[in-house]
């Protein structure tokens, strides 16, 4: 007489969508990108924990995740700060952008993709609204522009283009290219051109384009983004911004 079979396992719950210190890593990075955690200030782990519900180890590991992407500087006996800039580093992201938003906008014209398309339209639409509201229309030139290079259906490009507008890329140096209304409003028609070139499939003139737009902005932004010889200074802050 065979033995019985034994009863087959039951199905393991299924995990969690997010775990705590994937909330906690979510919520921090958050305050960081909107500028409610300005560059340059200290992190207070005790603060943030009680704000969040949770015990200061996620906060920890979640700071620790920060800092593996530049965000957060981790010093010893120092606590965490907010990621400063140095005219360097500013220099680098332009110059890593150039590399990768041109070469986004040809693929994005290739791939044709409805959904990174739709939110570039919405992101020029806000950005047309936002004028003259600087921070208002930053978001909505950052939307853009990360919509631009969702659009080439590249998940490597999309991270590497997130971690350079996040750490990189804020306020400060978009309120300097700026310098008036009417430049506000020729951005948002260079956004326009960009994205019907993509639309219509021409990839060579939407990679030509977002370069030119790219290196203008860069020329505008010359004395905040310096001599990338000078030492990591950090670049000065206009009154009032917060990024």
């Amino acid at each position: 007489m065979t033995a019985p079979r034994p009863a087959a396992p039951l199905p393991a719950a299924p995990l969690p969508i997010a775990s705590v210190v994937d909330q906690v890593y979510e919520a921090i990075r958050e305050r960081i990108t909107s500028g409610s955690l300005p560059r340059g200030d200290r992190v207070h782990q005790e603060d943030l924990a009680e704000e969040l519900g949770v015990s200061r180890t996620p906060v920890r590991e979640a700071l620790r995740r920060l800092a593996a992407e530049g965000l957060v500087e981790m010093r010893t006996n120092r606590g965490a700060r907010v990621a400063d800039v140095g005219r360097r580093e500013m220099h680098a992201a332009y110059q890593a952008r150039l590399v990768l938003e041109p070469g986004a906008a040809r693929l994005a014209a290739k791939e044709r993709l409805p959904g990174p398309r739709q939110r570039m339209h919405d992101a020029l639409a806000a950005q047309r609204r936002a004028v003259p509201d600087v921070a208002q229309s930053f978001e909505a030139n950052r939307e853009f522009h990360l919509a631009l290079v969702q659009a080439s259906g590249n998940e490597y490009l999309m991270q590497f283009v997130e971690r350079l507008w996040v750490a990189r890329i804020g306020e400060v140096i978009y309120e300097r290219q700026s310098e008036s209304t009417q430049r506000m409003r020729i951005d948002a028609d260079e956004h326009d051109e960009i994205l019907r070139e993509i639309e219509t499939g021409n990839g060579a003139r939407a990679e030509s384009l977002t370069r030119r737009h790219l290196a203008e902005a860069m020329r505008r932004s010359r004395d905040l983004l310096g001599n990338p010889q000078r030492d990591d200074e950090p670049a000065s802050q206009p009154a009032g911004l917060a990024r």
